[in-house]
């Protein structure tokens, strides 16, 4: 089956060319970094993966990078031991000074491969070294809901990246999606529906609030 995309070619298209023009004034480390931020279920990875692929197309697959904050989320053993299991997935239960650490070794020239943590969602835990990222990449791609938030370390983690977009779509349409998701991985019907509507969208509307802050907004169509 092949992958969902959240915008058409063309729209995409948009999107690689800005890349590629920041690409023209990058930095002395050669690398330009963009951050995808957006509610939960708006669409971030898939959009973040067809970036991924639609510039790999273009500069090869040695010159883009993928990093999903997801990776960074607390270990259940951690959430229980600070009592913050019932809120998995709001912003005290990422590890974000880790991620800033690993923002500002990719950005500080280092000619090493480096290895961050994945996730995995059959488990709904952060797998460590699960991703490579090369020191051929030119463009890392980033995505999470907190890229734009204020508090402590998200505004050092944001001066690291190029740019931030926000992926925008409509409350029903993010909320179907969460549901489906949350059963795919194992959720019954009406658990699903509550964690929808509860914890993420306490997360949601934190989220939201930042979206004046991006640099560029992206409408995920409503599907047909």
């Amino acid at each position: 089956m092949p992958r969902s995309r959240l915008l058409s070619p063309p729209d995409l298209e948009v999107l690689v060319q800005r890349v590629t023009r920041l690409l023209d004034g990058a930095g002395a480390d050669g690398r330009v970094t963009i951050g995808v931020a957006g509610a939960p279920g708006a669409g971030k990875t898939t959009l973040a993966e067809d970036l991924v692929d639609a510039l790999a197309t273009r500069l090869g697959a040695g010159a883009v990078a993928h990093l999903p904050m997801d990776g960074y989320h607390l270990a259940d053993v951690q959430l229980d031991a600070l009592g913050l299991r019932d809120r998995k997935g709001a912003p005290e239960t990422f590890d974000g000074h880790g991620f800033l650490a690993t923002m500002g070794r990719l950005r500080s020239g280092d000619p090493a491969t480096v290895y961050v943590p994945g996730f995995e969602r059959v488990l709904e835990q952060p797998v460590a070294a699960a991703i490579a990222i090369p020191a051929s990449a030119r463009v890392i791609v980033s995505e999470g809901n907190y890229l734009l938030l204020e508090d402590d370390p998200w505004p050092r983690v944001r001066a690291l990246f190029a740019e931030v977009w926000f992926v925008d779509i409509t409350d029903r349409e993010r909320v179907r999606r969460l549901v489906a998701r949350h059963t795919e991985f194992g959720k019954d019907a009406d658990a699903a529906q509550d964690w929808a509507l509860g914890p993420d969208q306490a997360n949601a509307e934190r989220v939201l609030a930042t979206r004046a802050r991006a640099d560029l907004v992206v409408v995920a169509p409503e599907p047909a």
